[in-house]
């Protein structure tokens, strides 16, 4: 695969880097610094930012992903769906720091990093970054485990209400091994994807992508729910979904103005794309309801909302305003499909939908960012930017994300499945899982 460096030349994805010391890392594997690096100093501005988009990005998936999935489900599974994610998030923040964080911004390999700083060995309280170099190392340690946690824990609405607690953890662990980290190495860390110019400012591939890819080998693997198709599966609580959204929308600004890595006007960019995009999916999402269905609902403004998150996500510090208005117009058509059409094409019981908004989402994003990001339609690339040559450099990177996660998953689910099986018996299934898993109840009537 051919090595050149990135067509913006003072970001991989939200982590800037210089230009020339990419090129020469992508050449001799030496690790990559930038210039600031050498009169590396601690910014306060920048390390209140990254410590504010820490908490911001915690808040997206404790309380605001669990809220979301389980308002979704119904009422028998809501504290089995808020224990899945809530101890996902515990599981990887912890793997993260044992070897997820070396694996992915040590060393210079093509899928992983290396081992130089396991366990975090090697990191003072006083030692800047390597690839920020005006914060502390341990709020890039943190930020970027936010990131993966979350990843992660995308995936658990997809299998709600029908999986073994213990599978959710097998398959947690064996997942955030081999695709997470990989994958977030090879756009982030300087790996294959970085090498061949592919944009991700804050997560389109790294995250949705490669969550949405597991959810749905993971309906599929795990089956459908009793009753799915001749049962109406409605959501117990919408106003909870409602909440979780929102919470979702405000940790989402560190999730997309906090890759920009400073407080600068990268931030503010990717901020107002935030609220831009967002804002032209929701109402998209709508007006479409109302023309198909005469009516618009609460569900559908959330999910609206959710997909143009989603799809500004690797552009967010890479087009202008208006671009990130029209990727969330035009996102919200396609995730519509996703969660109806496809879905049904697709045959899978996914309960709350990741893969039509999170893995259509994403894939747009990710090739809506090669067009928007062109200076001629007010993105913020080079006047020598090239769409056909950046649109290419996208599609393999969403082609070696499909297929990366694809086959983690099948075989994590496996593994899963071999040692603690992956589904629940069917007493256990119609009882609800936060008995039958877990001895309690969300309510009592």
């Amino acid at each position: 695969m051919k090595k050149h460096v990135p067509v913006h030349p003072a970001w991989l994805g939200g982590l800037p880097v210089l230009a020339a010391p990419l090129a020469a890392a992508a050449e001799t594997a030496a690790p990559a610094v930038a210039p600031a690096a050498a009169i590396a100093q601690l910014n306060t501005g920048d390390t209140a930012w990254m410590l504010t988009s820490t908490l911001l990005v915690i808040l997206m998936t404790l309380p605001g992903l669990a809220l979301f999935y389980g308002g979704l489900a119904r009422s028998k599974n809501m504290l089995s769906v808020l224990v899945q994610v809530f101890v996902v998030f515990c599981l990887v923040s912890l793997l993260w720091a044992l070897f997820g964080y070396s694996f992915t911004f040590s060393g210079q390999g093509l899928f992983f990093g290396d081992a130089n700083k396991l366990w975090l060995k090697g990191i003072a309280p006083d030692g800047l970054s390597g690839v920020l170099p005006t914060i502390p190392e341990y709020v890039f340690v943190a930020f970027q485990g936010t990131f993966a946690a979350i990843t992660v824990a995308l995936i658990v609405g997809a299998f709600a209400e029908r999986i073994r607690f213990s599978a959710v953890l097998i398959f947690s662990l064996l997942w955030f091994t081999f695709s997470y980290v990989p994958i977030a190495h090879m756009v982030w860390g300087g790996g294959l994807l970085a090498r061949d110019g592919a944009l991700d400012f804050a997560g389109g591939t790294v995250v949705h992508i490669n969550a949405g890819i597991a959810a749905l080998v993971g309906a599929w693997r795990v089956g459908r729910r009793i009753g799915y198709g001749s049962q109406a599966m409605m959501p117990h609580s919408l106003t909870l979904t409602m909440v979780g959204a929102s919470l979702l929308w405000v940790g989402w600004f560190g999730f997309n103005a906090g890759s920009a890595g400073a407080a600068n006007g990268v931030a503010g960019l990717a901020f107002i794309n935030t609220v831009l995009a967002t804002a032209a999916a929701t109402l998209a999402w709508l007006v479409l309801e109302l023309l198909h269905k005469g009516k618009a609902s609460m569900l559908g403004a959330a999910s609206g909302a959710v997909a143009g998150l989603v799809a500004v996500t690797p552009a967010a510090g890479f087009v202008g305003p208006l671009g990130a208005m029209a990727m969330g117009l035009l996102v919200s058509p396609l995730c519509l499909w996703g969660v109806s059409g496809l879905k049904r094409m697709l045959g899978a019981d996914d309960a709350c939908d990741v893969f039509g908004v999170h893995g259509v989402g994403g894939i747009a994003g990710a090739l809506l960012t090669a067009l928007f990001a062109a200076p001629a339609l007010g993105g913020m690339q080079p006047a020598e930017f090239s769409i056909a040559k950046q649109l290419w450099a996208q599609a393999q990177g969403v082609l070696v994300t499909c297929v990366w996660s694809a086959l983690v998953s099948l075989l994590a689910y496996q593994v899963a499945d071999m040692l603690v099986g992956l589904r629940v018996d069917e007493d256990s299934e119609r009882q609800g899982l936060d008995i039958a898993s877990h001895g309690e109840r969300a309510y009592h009537h």
